[in-house]
C-alpha cells in the first residue's frame, strides 16, 4: 500500500500523527489478538468437554434404552434458550442464561415411576448440547475476530509503520536538501553583492 503525501511540512506534520496512532494502538491490539486467541482455545475447550459429556451422559443411560419405547413422543420440548450478550475484549459474544422447556401435564399414578426422572435425564442431556454449541458459536465469533485483529496488526506491522516511516524520511530529506540549496544560493548570491561592492570600491 502506497502513501500518499507531499514533499512539505504539512505533509511531514500529518504523516507524523498518524504514524504516532499506529505505532501506539500496536501493542493494545497485539495484547486483544493474545486474549483473544486464548480465549478461543477455552472456548472450544469447554466445547468439546461438553460434548464429551454428553456422550458420557448417554453412555451412562444406555441401559435405559428399552424404557424410552415407553416415553410419550413430545412430552417434553425446548420451548426457548435464553441468551445474554457479554464483551470480550470488545467482541460481543453469546451466553447461555436459561433453557426454557414445554412439559406436557402426565399422571404420575398412569404413568411408570421413572417418568419424572425421565423428563430431567431429558432436559439436562438438551442443556449439555445447547450449551455445547453455544459455545462453539462463541468459539467461531472470537475467531473471526481474531483474525481481523491479526490483519490489522499486520497491516500496522509490516506495512503501514514502516511506510510511514519511510515517506517521512524521504520528505525530510527533500525539505533538507531544498534548504542547503536555498542557503547556497543565497550564500552565492551574498559573494556576488560582496564582489560588485568590491569592484565598485575600486
Amino acid at each position: 500500500m502506497a502513501i500518499k503525501f507531499q514533499y512539505n511540512k504539512t505533509s511531514l506534520g500529518e504523516l507524523g500523527k498518524q504514524l504516532k496512532i499506529r505505532t501506539r494502538a500496536l501493542p493494545t491490539l497485539k495484547n486483544k489478538e493474545a486474549a483473544l486467541r486464548l480465549e478461543v482455545k477455552k472456548a472450544k475447550r469447554r466445547s468439546d468437554e461438553l460434548l464429551e459429556e454428553l456422550s458420557a451422559a448417554l453412555e451412562r443411560y444406555s441401559y435405559l434404552s428399552g424404557l424410552w419405547n415407553e416415553f410419550e413422543p413430545g412430552l417434553i420440548s425446548v420451548r426457548d434458550v435464553e441468551l445474554v450478550t457479554a464483551k470480550f475484549a470488545g467482541v460481543r459474544i453469546p451466553e447461555l442464561k436459561d433453557v426454557i422447556y414445554d412439559v406436557r401435564e402426565f399422571n404420575l399414578f398412569q404413568k411408570p415411576l421413572w417418568y419424572s426422572d425421565g423428563v430431567q435425564i431429558l432436559k439436562d442431556l438438551a442443556r449439555l448440547g445447547i450449551e455445547s454449541e453455544i459455545c462453539s458459536e462463541k468459539s467461531r465469533i472470537l475467531d473471526f475476530s481474531r483474525k481481523k485483529t491479526t490483519q490489522k496488526v499486520n497491516l500496522y506491522e509490516k506495512v503501514q509503520i514502516p511506510g510511514y516511516n519511510e515517506a517521512i524520511l524521504k520528505i525530510k530529506r527533500y525539505l533538507e536538501d531544498e534548504e542547503n540549496l536555498s542557503k547556497a544560493s543565497q550564500k552565492i548570491v551574498k559573494n556576488r553583492h560582496d564582489m560588485e561592492a568590491e569592484e565598485e570600491a575600486l
